[in-house]
């Protein structure tokens, strides 16, 4: 017995000291089998990256939501417990969930009683999940599926926090912005993927790199004391911040949500832009959708701006108009014989068929004639006039930021395909295109290459990878013929024979041209025939002596009644949005009077007392942003003119003392916002009524100050209203 033990342990001691050498056991690296045993790794998960706007007013960005999981195996419930932590009933958890998720009570059912069926005795299910029905929902489906499953005793259930695109302004410039959403790659991981638009072309930097948290535990899988964690931090994604206002958006979607529900057009498009740099401030089109969920999406998922192309009917005679006088070629009281023209085989005739007898070039431009087109064809050469559309960008894509841009296609292989580009006819253009073209007119002959992204901005360093700036085109056109376009076409909108009076504003002079262009047929050659079905068409800019915005306003077969026409819906959404956008700016009517208004001088570089002192001699209300010293920037830019009482910002250095915002714009306080760097949060439109910290709180950029507004329609409540009528009446009785 002796012997045999010795042995055993002769043998055993051996064996040890193998595994101890060695450092393994069956041809096993023992280290590596306790490192994989209890050494844990955490995901942090890595944000999305945000979109703004150009304030830095939230656009898109991730939410938290919820990941729903039915725990199916029974031995997640302890011996004893006095709760079930699988699920019992699967008929009545199906009926439940059916409740809350979009998934029908049979499919649930059958998910889980098909992923039991998978058991055996040496693999058990543990749980089971519901496809995209089951994720992404919100904290208040959540709370409501655990209060009704408390309610109704159904167990097993289990949420796991997890994020989601949110687009919080809903129906909000959905084909420039596009959605993104989770899918399952190759390596069964599920992932948020760009799949249209902005969210799809930017999906590279807009996907942040998740990090890990490497720890050790025990046994039962808690963290060991002392055990140090290796953390590697979650690297989110970049902030893309757009030319958008997303207040002037929410003028352009308002006015199309009306429109679309008067006339019910079957498209529309809206472009709007800065002339002077060529920065989009609002882009949309019908019909449209929600990114968030996807209603409303077609089949059609182009940028129409951007990616598709129509013909311009007369809106492209500002062009036509400002190569002729370029060329000095215009003579606008010379007369011609309107009605028709006749080159080779083909004749063109104005709107009327018959014309209206011998008429000025001026008045045949504000009546929108072919036929005064032609003439002035004949005066300059027609390859004269396409070499001018060239130099405007037309034929060739501009180059914005936005993906699949379409080029268009310029006609220039007989005469009578010249002639009827003259009137915008025949040749494609892109939306963008005639924006980029009209900068030109706006702003002085300088022609502008529109963008919409302004900075993509790491939020991991809040360094700015990229700042995009204007870019200036060479431009077929002068300074003075710029002028001389401009005038003729506010003429098109003053005069009593102009084609634009609908589009006429109270406050400002408009200039611009009105379009009417066929349609050409899906299938076959041709184009639509039939009241309505044309694409009406305004391309304008206003104040017309110094033009702030540009507008271009697409509507395609609305359905007009008896005595309605098809300028009707495209004016409703022109003067609807450039009127309430220009005094969002603080553009000052030109009603008030040249007297009225004064133009800032620089103040940058000065010291504060002596900024403040001539502000103030100006007319000026100052506001100083900081504790004071040198001005380091204002608002507004040296040259602006305002009118008297207008307020001024000064940033220096330094904590701020909050002012009284009562009656400020929403543009002046994201400016003050922008340039104190203030947690400043905005609830409602228009002008200031209330805010959480009084006047002349110090405060830091950690205290955030939330600011009331309300548009003036209703800076009255009902009950105010009537104590005011209440009080008439006493007058009155009195």
């Amino acid at each position: 017995m002796f012997l045999i033990f010795g042995g055993l342990f002769l043998l055993l001691f051996g064996r040890l000291l193998s595994i101890q050498i060695t450092g393994q056991a069956e041809g096993r690296q023992l280290a590596m089998m306790a490192e994989a045993k209890y050494a844990k790794e955490a995901i942090l998960k890595a944000e999305r990256g945000e979109i703004v706007d150009r304030n830095g007013e939230l656009i898109a960005s991730d939410t938290l939501s919820y990941r729903l999981i039915a725990i199916l195996a029974e031995s997640a419930t302890e011996k004893n417990a006095k709760k079930a932590r699988h699920v019992v009933n699967y008929e009545k958890t199906a009926e439940l969930l059916s409740r809350f998720i979009p998934m029908e009570e049979e499919k649930i059912l059958g998910q889980m009683t098909s992923a039991v069926a998978k058991n055996t005795d040496d693999y058990k299910v543990y749980q089971t999940e519901f496809g995209k029905a089951g994720r992404d929902i919100n904290h208040e489906t959540m709370l409501a599926i655990k209060e009704a499953a408390d309610k109704e005793e159904v167990t097993g259930l289990q949420f796991i926090e997890d994020k989601k695109r949110f687009y919080p302004n809903g129906d909000f410039a959905s084909y420039l912005i596009g959605f993104a959403m989770k899918e399952e790659n190759a390596d069964k991981k599920i992932t948020t993927v760009g799949k249209m638009g902005l969210e799809k072309t930017y999906n590279d930097l807009l996907t942040g790199v998740n990090g890990k948290m490497d720890y050790k535990t025990d046994f039962w899988g808690f963290v060991l004391p002392k055990t140090e964690k290796q953390i590697m931090p979650a690297k989110d994604g970049m902030t893309i911040q757009l030319t958008i206002d997303k207040t002037i958006q929410n003028f352009v979607e308002d006015a199309m949500n009306q429109v679309q529900e008067k006339y019910t057009p079957a498209k529309m498009l809206v472009v709007v832009a800065n002339p002077k740099t060529g920065e989009i401030y609002a882009m949309s089109q019908r019909p449209s959708f929600h990114p968030g969920t996807r209603e409303g999406l077609t089949e059609n998922w182009l940028n129409d701006a951007v990616e598709n192309t129509v013909e311009p009917g007369s809106t492209m005679k500002m062009f036509t108009l400002a190569a002729a006088i370029e060329e000095e070629k215009w003579d606008p009281m010379a007369e011609y014989q309107s009605g028709q023209y006749t080159i080779y085989d083909k004749t063109i005739r104005d709107v009327n068929k018959t014309g209206w007898g011998r008429i000025t070039f001026l008045e045949g431009f504000q009546r929108s004639s072919n036929v005064s087109m032609a003439y002035l064809l004949e005066r300059m050469g027609d390859r004269t006039f396409i070499e001018y559309l060239k130099g405007f960008g037309f034929g060739e894509r501009v180059g914005i930021d936005l993906p699949h841009e379409a080029s268009g296609i310029l006609l220039d292989i007989n005469p009578s395909e010249r002639l009827t580009t003259s009137y915008g006819q025949g040749t494609t253009v892109t939306p963008i295109q005639m924006i980029q073209a009209a900068t030109a007119i706006a702003n002085d002959g300088k022609m502008m290459k529109p963008y919409v992204i302004d900075k993509i901005i790491d939020p991991n360093t809040k360094k700015t990878v990229e700042d995009h700036q204007p870019e200036e085109r060479k431009s077929p056109i002068s300074k003075a013929t710029a002028k001389q376009v401009r005038e003729i076409l506010a003429s098109t909108v003053t005069s009593e024979a102009g084609t634009g009076k609908k589009f006429a504003l109270s406050d400002y002079t408009v200039g611009g041209k009105t379009g009417t262009a066929e349609i050409p047929k899906k299938q076959g050659r041709g184009y639509l025939a039939g009241d309505g079905n044309y694409l009406y068409s305004f391309l304008g800019m206003a104040p017309i002596d110094d033009p702030q915005l540009l507008t271009y306003v697409i509507v395609q077969q609305p359905q007009l009644e008896i005595g309605q026409y098809g300028s009707d819906p495209v004016s409703e959404l022109f003067t609807t949005i450039m009127d309430s956008s220009l005094k969002y700016m603080n553009i000052v009517p030109e009603d008030s009077g040249v007297s009225n208004t004064v133009s800032l001088i620089n103040n940058v570089d000065k010291d504060s007392a002596t900024a403040t002192d001539t502000i103030l001699e100006q007319g000026f209300t100052p506001i100083l942003i900081g504790e004071g010293g040198k001005v380091i920037s204002q608002y507004p830019e040296k040259g602006t003119k305002l009118t008297k009482g207008s307020i001024v910002l000064l940033e220096t250095t330094g904590k701020t003392t909050l002012p009284n915002f009562s009656g400020w714009s929403k543009k002046m306080v994201l400016s003050f916002k922008m340039l104190s760097g203030l947690d400043i949060r905005l609830n409602g439109d228009g002008y200031v009524v209330e805010q959480s910290l009084s006047q002349g709180s110090v405060i830091s950029e950690k205290d955030p100050v939330v600011l009331q507004l309300r548009s003036p329609e209703m800076q009255f409540t009902p009950r105010e209203f009537e104590e005011d009528a209440e009080e008439v009446e006493e007058i009155i009785g009195g």
